[in-house]
């Protein structure tokens, strides 16, 4: 199976949404991470629902497939970063009414995947504190997203509550499993923040996978690079999402190179044909080589 290549929104901040979308759309890639934001869908805009259906007519047009992104650094907040989280002292319940927006506007995109995160756990509270206060403000979400059919795959994000993939395991287990709560990984957290390799993760999370988001960094240090300027090895990286069956958007993450998006975006979709090139070499080697031992 061919995995399907999408570009981040995020990435395209300098462009209106219908810009960004065609020319995402002209390099070849197959859909979007939409981020939820004030540039391209404001959703605690007063005219939401049009802006909504405005995107879904734009994406369709375009024939991108989309996956609904949280992660907007000012949107509830304009002084501080991400905040308020589900894990903040105050106003968690604002995040939770975003994340209820964001699973509404994703069934109304035809989006399968919203994407969020945990936040940082303030000093003052305790991993017990930062626990109770994930489970409930999700406990309202939870319910909303099955019924509106839309999966909710959690990021693990370096520095954040919930930074590893081991404690996106513990957060289902906690919540018992459900089936809208699956898994979004990033493949540079991967290489700068697990001890496992980054396809040792893909096949960790298995069937439990739901988001890709793609970029490159070095070990231990949280910067979202180009593909081929970090350490991250691609080709075993996209061979594993293939032998998992992945069939999600594998989404370049760059949200700090909109100053040249576009030349970004086509060196990504350049990088990323050549590692699923070789992925596929990969892939044969490996079936002959097991072959042989059989």
């Amino acid at each position: 199976m061919s995995l399907r290549l999408a570009y981040g929104t995020n990435g395209f901040g300098d462009h209106r949404l219908g810009d960004a979308l065609s020319v995402i759309s002209d390099l070849g890639y197959a859909g979007v991470a939409l981020t939820l934001d004030h540039p391209h869908l404001d959703p605690l805009a007063r005219d939401a629902p049009a802006q909504t259906a405005r995107a879904r007519r734009l994406l369709e047009r375009h024939g991108l497939a989309v996956a609904v992104e949280t992660g907007a650094r000012y949107l509830l907040d304009p002084w501080h970063k991400h905040e308020p989280t589900l894990v903040s002292d105050a106003g968690r319940e604002r995040r939770t009414d975003l994340l209820i927006r964001a699973v509404e506007i994703a069934a109304d995109l035809g989006s399968e995947v919203v994407s969020l995160w945990s936040g940082i756990l303030p000093a003052s509270a305790t991993p017990q504190q930062g626990w109770d206060r994930l489970l409930t403000g999700l406990a309202p979400v939870l319910p909303r997203a099955a019924r509106a059919g839309v999966t909710l795959a959690f990021e693990p994000e370096p520095g954040m509550f919930i930074s590893r993939l081991e404690d996106v395991a513990e957060l289902r287990r906690r919540l018992g499993d459900p089936d809208e709560l699956r898994i979004t990984l990033d493949v540079g957290h991967l290489c700068c923040n697990e001890t496992a390799t980054p396809e040792q993760c893909v096949r960790t999370a298995g069937e439990a996978l739901a988001h890709v988001q793609i970029d490159d960094m070095r070990r231990g240090v949280h910067e979202h690079l180009e593909l081929g300027d970090g350490q991250v090895d691609f080709p075993p990286v996209l061979a594993a999402l293939q032998d998992a069956g992945y069939a999600g958007l594998v989404a370049v993450e760059l949200p700090r190179h909109g100053h040249a998006a576009p030349a970004v975006a086509r060196r990504s979709l350049d990088a990323l044909r050549s590692a699923m090139a070789a992925a596929e070499r990969l892939r044969r080697e490996n079936a002959h080589h097991e072959e042989a031992l059989t």
